[in-house]
């Protein structure tokens, strides 16, 4: 009797052990997936702050920006943060609108996230009405807890 009695408190203490290394893995899981799907959102969230402070216009756009971003516009402009300021204060480029059709990609490493999208995109530039539709591969880091856009690639699509 003590025999069995000890194989199964042995097999008890496996089951156990089986068990909580299972529970471990789970809230690890779960709490990495929890984090990740909150940063995806934050992300998501600057992305559309983004489009919306460039459709009015609004010079508040200008706190999304690490300060060493670079923007590759569709017409081979290349721009750094004083340079978009300095046009974007200016009217040069007035949009009307920015409207994101389509997200190919997100991919968040560490605090570096890449944004693969379409948009479309209304406006003047110098007076003169323009209208396209773009692919812009958009780089973001992570700051202190907040996601800048740190690079901008746009290209024209037909």
């Amino acid at each position: 009797l003590s025999k069995s009695a000890g194989r199964t408190k042995n097999d008890l203490q496996e089951i156990m052990k089986a068990f909580f290394s299972f529970l471990f893995l789970v809230c690890f899981v779960f709490g990495f997936s929890q984090n990740n799907s909150k940063q995806v959102k934050a992300l998501l969230s600057q992305v559309s702050k983004l489009d919306a402070l460039m459709q009015n216009n609004n010079s508040q756009i200008l706190d999304l920006f690490s300060d060493d971003v670079s923007f590759g516009h569709s017409n081979g402009w290349v721009q750094n943060y004083q340079d978009f300021k300095t046009d974007f204060e200016s009217g040069k480029v007035k949009y009307h609108s920015v409207n994101q059709l389509e997200l190919r990609e997100l991919k968040i490493k560490n605090k570096f996230a890449n944004i693969r999208r379409i948009i479309a995109v209304k406006g003047l530039y110098k007076n003169e009405i323009f209208e396209m539709k773009l692919s812009v591969l958009e780089l973001w880091i992570r700051q202190k807890g907040i996601w800048k856009l740190w690079s901008r690639q746009s290209v024209s699509l037909k």
